[in-house]
């Protein structure tokens, strides 16, 4: 489907990051360390696997001040590589407000900095449906939800997330979603993406985390099960005709699908 046949907030955010893959690519050639290291770690989170790391979170990074708070209480968390690069969030964020989403899903809240990313962005009678199957994690985030006043924003569903897609697929919920975010077991990373794409409207958006899965996809082992599941989405997102895709260097790798 030709680019002008989507709305002209997509079109225009497909064509910003063309130019951010490019720019990615180029970095990535001089720092290999930014497109296959561990930028999610709580070290590269921070700010200190490179100098030029550290240069584009000093000229780009707008953290809101609770943001910044929850990121820093997650960093020191032994699991604190499972959140979403702040470089990463932004851009979400951005997608976000891009195409005036109202309605997100969120599957793999972890300690909920992302989510608190999204709700942040959304208008007041916006809303984030949260999926994860651990409250334990979501209790470090929850009182910082409250403190951004954007608690009334978020829908934590505390159960497997398929179960909850395919509640919200039974009440009529198919597509009224703009976006969708996926960062939970990789294992189900097919189901989740099919389930979400019922779910989110034309137009929409799904980002894809961990698509590169710290370089394994390139030589998937056949008793690795997450990266063998990383890898069949990928080829199978390349092909798909009902989106168009950029698949980013960002983080650990971060595929945007544009339901056409």
């Amino acid at each position: 489907m030709p680019l002008f046949s989507v709305p002209k907030e997509v079109a225009v955010g497909t064509a910003m990051l063309g130019v951010a893959f490019a720019t990615g690519m180029l970095a990535g050639k001089r720092y290999p360390s930014l497109v296959f290291g561990t930028p999610k770690s709580s070290k590269s989170i921070i700010g200190k696997s490179s100098p030029l790391w550290q240069y584009i979170l000093d000229h780009s990074l707008r953290e809101h001040p609770i943001l910044k708070k929850l990121r820093l209480l997650t960093a020191d968390h032994p699991w604190s590589k499972m959140m979403v690069s702040c470089d990463q969030a932004q851009l979400m964020a951005n997608l976000v407000k891009l195409i005036k989403a109202k309605k997100v899903i969120e599957i793999g809240v972890f300690t909920g900095y992302n989510t608190l990313n999204m709700a942040l962005v959304l208008p007041d009678n916006g809303r984030v449906i949260a999926c994860d199957i651990n409250e334990d994690y979501v209790k470090i985030g929850k009182p910082l939800w409250k403190e951004a006043g954007v608690e009334h924003k978020i829908d934590l569903r505390i159960k497997p997330a398929i179960q909850t897609l395919d509640e919200l697929l039974a009440s009529g919920e198919a597509e009224t979603f703009d976006f969708a975010f996926i960062d939970a077991d990789k294992e189900n990373y097919n189901e989740y993406y099919e389930k979400c794409l019922r779910l989110i409207k034309k137009g929409g958006i799904i980002a894809i985390d961990n698509v590169l899965w710290s370089g394994r996809v390139l030589k998937p082992r056949k008793d690795d099960l997450a990266t063998q599941s990383i890898h069949h989405l990928n080829e199978k997102l390349l092909r798909d005709a009902r989106v168009n895709i950029s698949m980013l260097p960002m983080g650990d790798g971060v595929t945007l699908a544009f339901k056409l």
